[in-house]
């Protein structure tokens, strides 16, 4: 059995039950090196092999091999959840038709931010990448313009890196075309892990920003408003 995991922010409480009895019944644990270090001490039993960045297509190779070869539990963990940018369907698109994969589900960081912030994702909203490593930037800057279309609440992953510090400033000079300067729009740093970080700011002030890797940033539609400090996004309720 290959288990695909979803390890969620960090912290071991943001682990669902059902990932903690596939991680307890694996006898092999493989991942990216960083979230393997993140959930390692807890279960001090297992055997743990670690990857870099950049190599997901080995990481799940190995443990298709594993599966096959030694027949035992394996379990491939990704942070967030496995089937949002993780894991998960590059491990299904290598699987043979006999493979039995089981993928445990879990909180991502477009939900845990939002929790911090209020409830901005109340009605329809976008998670789009920014990361133009697998995606074309013209393709990204497309989501995020028929996101605008859409009027939808737009949620950015990987908003920024050492080599791209241009995309999310692009992305926000699209966005400004359809939304009012004040909108509500906040920065969420390491949520659930050490030095987790909240800032609620507009889209005028955010736009100018120099985002990292280790943030999620969440931009309201037109609907969004800042009350005493948090953000909401309204259903449409008759209150």
């Amino acid at each position: 059995m290959i288990y695909v995991i979803s390890t969620g922010m960090g912290d071991y409480l943001d682990l669902t039950g059902r990932a903690i009895k596939a991680l307890n019944e694996c006898e092999i644990i493989v991942g990216y090196k960083k979230y393997v270090g993140l959930i390692e001490k807890h279960f001090p039993n297992k055997k743990f092999i670690s990857y870099s960045m950049r190599e997901e297509v080995a990481r799940c190779e190995f443990v298709l091999k594993i599966a096959h070869d030694e027949n035992k539990n394996v379990g491939l963990i990704s942070g967030g959840d496995a089937g949002i940018y993780g894991m998960a369907g590059l491990v299904l698109e290598l699987s043979g038709k006999d493979d039995i994969i089981k993928i445990i589900p879990g909180l991502t960081s477009a939900t845990a931010a939002a929790a911090l912030l209020g409830a901005p994702l109340s009605n329809d909203f976008a998670v789009i990448s920014l990361s133009d490593l697998l995606t074309p930037q013209e393709v990204i800057l497309k989501r995020v313009k028929c996101s605008c279309d859409g009027d939808f609440v737009i949620c950015f992953y990987n908003p920024g890196s050492e080599r791209r510090r241009e995309l999310f400033k692009q992305a926000c000079s699209i966005i400004m075309e359809y939304r009012e300067k004040n909108t509500p729009a906040a920065i969420v740093t390491d949520v659930s892990r050490e030095g987790q970080e909240c800032k609620i700011l507009t889209i005028s002030e955010i736009q100018n920003y120099e985002p990292k890797m280790n943030q999620t940033i969440i931009i309201g539609n037109s609907k969004t408003f800042n009350r005493n400090g948090k953000i909401i996004t309204p259903r449409g309720y008759k209150i």
